[in-house]
């Protein structure tokens, strides 16, 4: 391996970033979404009652609507995403088919915005149209790749899948955590969970792993504090 390909190697060169980072979305997406609400929900039930029957009843119920409903909402957002690229697709190939000349200067004049010279602009324009001219606007213009377009499947399984893996963790602790620190041992519990998901998430994405974390973990908590206030509420209420 040469020196450049090594000062390289963390660079995804030859992966499609936008499908990494769809994945990562519905993948991070889910997984906090299954732990902050499912901890949310067995919290505020905790408030509200001792019966661990009735807390683990309605965790339940929340994983499998969340469930659905994550899977249900990435695939439709996809779905739309994708459609919207398509027909982006179908209407630049009909413009190439009846004004190549006009998209032939439209993609120089955008080659030069990206700083080439006015010559050497043309010339890219020109041999890129020859090899694809649709793959070229593509991907200049619109900023799509057509060999690469989002599965709305890939998503809706992901967010689902993650988002039962993130639930599990607060149900679990709080059906088998005793009953006088529960809630406690839940909030501790997915305090870590959101800090590994936030950590993975700023790893994978590149970004600062100590912002990730902190706003995941907080707003967990806020999440778990402010549900189990409105339980102990209407608690003591429907006593």
């Amino acid at each position: 391996m040469s020196r450049l390909d090594e000062s390289h190697a963390g660079e995804p060169h030859g992966v499609n970033l936008a499908s990494r980072l769809n994945w990562l979305r519905a993948g991070v997406l889910g997984a906090n979404d299954g732990i902050v609400s499912t901890a949310g929900l067995v919290a505020g039930v905790a408030g509200a009652t001792d019966d661990t029957r009735a807390i683990v009843l309605a965790g339940v119920a929340g994983l499998v609507a969340g469930a659905i409903s994550m899977a249900a909402g990435e695939y439709v957002s996809v779905s739309t995403q994708r459609d919207t690229e398509r027909a982006q697709l179908v209407m630049e190939a009909e413009e190439l088919r009846t004004e190549p000349e006009l998209e032939l200067a439209e993609l120089t004049g955008l080659l030069r915005g990206r700083g080439l010279s006015a010559r050497l602009a043309e010339q890219v324009a020109e041999e890129l149209t020859e090899h694809d001219a649709l793959a070229a606007h593509a991907e200049i213009e619109l900023g799509l790749d057509p060999e690469q377009q989002t599965n709305p499947w890939h998503a809706a399984w992901a967010s689902m899948i993650a988002f039962v893996l993130g639930a599990l963790l607060p149900l679990l602790v709080i059906a088998f955590a005793p009953a006088e620190q529960r809630v406690w041992f839940t909030g501790v519990s997915v305090a870590a969970a959101l800090a590994l998901t936030g950590w993975i998430s700023s790893r994978l994405g590149g970004s600062p792993p100590l912002r990730a974390v902190a706003r995941t973990v907080a707003g967990g908590l806020l999440a778990m504090v402010v549900t189990n206030v409105v339980g102990n509420l209407f608690g003591v209420y429907l006593d």
